[in-house]
């Protein structure tokens, strides 16, 4: 897991140990408490959103920061931002989906932790930390979110004071980043078995139309389907959802 050098701001994968577990005693077993509600909260969320909604929740309570959110990896389109606690985070996303400078496109491309400690005084984004500044935030600190098929995406904290963003603060963001790897890549692992089976279901219903109306066997009917898809550079469940509705061949 990436970490942060307290000398420095960045420290890629395998260049740090892993941080030290925050520190035991009353506020150790109440954040160990938090995780264990965090658990069950995630395995019972619904799908995505659900899951980085109570990600970013979390992440407000045991941790010192003003706002949170989780901007997500999509491949072919950079990533989303699907929660934040504050519209002031949506902000900071927009300027550097813009801009494409940041600390959390520098997370996202080097999947490593990235930390600023003071808007004020950073020079490695001037831009983005005089737009972040005007906001009223002074610090940030963004975790990557990876599992063992790649990046899922970053978790941003945001602080409206100075270097607020110490070790023990660092520990329990990236025992959160994993425990959010994990629940958001089955989430869209469970979507993503949900859509396809709904698309199944689109094209037999497309083939049984085309079978009926046409006499054709399934191979055929499937083959019409395909090419259409492939012409016109559409998805094949779209051209399927298509000619379900109108009950029209587009052809």
């Amino acid at each position: 897991m990436d970490g942060v050098d307290r000398a420095g701001d960045v420290v890629p994968s395998g260049d740090a140990p892993e941080p030290e577990a925050p520190t035991a005693g009353v506020a150790g077993g109440e954040v160990a408490r938090r995780f264990a509600e965090l658990s069950v909260e995630l395995h019972e969320s619904g799908g995505v959103d659900e899951t980085v909604q109570a990600v970013v929740e979390f992440a407000l309570q045991a941790l010192s920061c003003s706002h949170a959110g989780i901007a997500l990896s999509v491949r072919g389109r950079g990533f989303e931002v699907p929660a934040a606690t504050d519209p002031v985070v949506a902000a900071i996303y927009d300027f550097q989906m813009t801009g494409g400078k940041g600390p959390l496109v520098e997370s996202m491309r080097q999947h490593a932790t990235v930390l600023v400690r003071d808007t004020a005084t950073d020079q490695r984004w001037t831009e983005w930390a005089g737009r972040v500044l005007e906001l009223g935030v002074r610090s940030v600190l963004d975790v990557p979110l990876t599992t063992g098929e790649g990046m899922v995406g970053v978790l941003g904290l945001y602080s409206v004071e100075v270097d607020a963003f110490g070790p023990d603060d660092e520990a329990v963001a990236h025992i959160l980043a994993r425990h959010a790897s994990v629940a958001i890549g089955s989430a869209r692992h469970v979507e993503n078995l949900a859509a396809a089976v709904d698309a199944r279901k689109l094209v037999g219903q497309a083939m049984g139309i085309l079978m009926e109306r046409y006499d054709l066997d399934g191979d055929r009917a499937f083959e019409v389907l395909k090419r259409y898809s492939q012409d016109n550079n559409r998805k094949l469940r779209d051209v399927a959802q298509d000619l379900i509705s109108t009950r029209k061949l587009p052809f």
